[in-house]
């Protein structure tokens, strides 16, 4: 499993692999085909009232994922269908957030790495 996390602002790479954006809205002045997106996952973002609520405050980050990870175990088919892709190799969790310690796609990568 090869999973690796990288703002959408930054340029596509091969080394990328399988590009996934883990955001449920599309980011600000980005053209779709710049951003070369494989797939746009809004499944496995987290809900709007938990995104707000969090607003990636470090002193929430441990509530947030457990949080967060209380969804993801609800919504089963999202999470099986992208950690089935990670067995195909090298995937990159997509974000838009300016915040690159404390954001979704970082819980994501947890939340996959050790629960499926």
């Amino acid at each position: 499993m090869s999973i690796r996390i990288k703002r959408v602002y930054e340029p596509p790479a091969k080394a990328d692999g399988f590009r996934v954006l883990v955001d449920h809205l599309w980011p600000r002045g980005v053209k779709k085909e710049t951003a070369a997106i494989d797939e746009w996952l809004k499944d496995v973002s987290p809900s709007t009232d938990l995104r707000k609520w969090f607003s990636h405050d470090p002193e929430k980050w441990e509530e947030f994922k457990g949080r967060y990870f209380l969804e993801l175990d609800k919504n089963r088919e999202a999470v099986a269908k992208l950690a089935e892709r990670t067995k195909a190799g090298t995937v990159t969790l997509v974000f838009s957030s300016k915040e690159e310690r404390f954001n979704n796609a970082v819980a994501l990568k947890e939340y996959l790495e050790t629960r499926t």
